[in-house]
């Protein structure tokens, strides 16, 4: 009885050595499921039945944005929207203020003889500038992060004790004191008010589009 158990024992063995030979040596990889693969930029067929839809509320957003909807809607969700909106820009331009500080310790040298105002495609081929080329970075890059171009501009600034003339963009969340991002931080670290920077003069504002003198503006007490 004993002798039968042990060749059983030995019979089994071989089997499981025998499929060892036969398998691989690792276990098999699951082959990947196929993945679909999408044209997302297709134009749609003529009875396509979304179109008209789409159509309506497009037709209806661009009318409502040239009205202004956001100023003329009441409601708390459109208060909490336009807060949440503010906070989010804010953010993001003290962001970039911060970004292009750091960027002017590695990327500014001074103009030489000629003050050349480069254009952004200039300034990125260059690899170095000087204020006001950097500042360009500054302008365009919070215009291609969603910020209005009617509030985004570039600004010649003057400081009178020494007749110091510099390029910061001007951020106007509201029309009367512009957030100032200064390029090098020689007018401001991070990102302040025009009100808060002592000792420094706007005298243009100006974008690839438009041109504006700064005067001054005498308050009544």
């Amino acid at each position: 009885m004993r002798n039968s158990a042990l060749d059983f024992t030995r019979v089994a063995g071989l089997l499981v050595a025998a499929l060892a030979l036969l398998s691989p040596g690792c276990a098999p990889r699951k082959l990947p499921e196929a993945r679909a693969s999408f044209r997302y930029f297709e134009r749609p067929d003529p009875y396509d039945a979304w179109s008209f839809k789409i159509s309506q509320w497009q037709s209806r957003q661009r009318a409502e944005a040239e009205a202004g909807p956001l100023e003329a809607a009441g409601g708390t969700l459109r208060n909490r929207y336009l807060q949440r909106r503010g906070e989010l820009r804010r953010e993001l331009a003290q962001q970039v203020a911060t970004w292009i500080q750091e960027e002017a310790k590695l990327y500014y040298t001074e103009d030489m003889l000629i003050d050349h105002w480069p254009t952004l495609g200039e300034v990125l081929v260059a690899d170095a500038e000087d204020c006001d080329g950097l500042e360009l970075l500054v302008q365009q890059l919070l215009l291609d992060l969603g910020f209005p171009g009617d509030q985004v501009y570039r600004a010649v600034v003057r400081r009178p004790s020494d007749d110091q003339h510099h390029m910061v963009t001007l951020w106007f969340e509201s029309p009367d004191d512009p957030w100032v991002i200064d390029p090098t931080g020689a007018m401001v670290l991070g990102l302040r008010r025009m009100s808060e920077v002592p000792g420094w003069v706007p005298l243009k504002l100006f974008s690839s589009t438009e041109e504006f003198t700064v005067r001054q503006a005498f308050r009544t007490p």
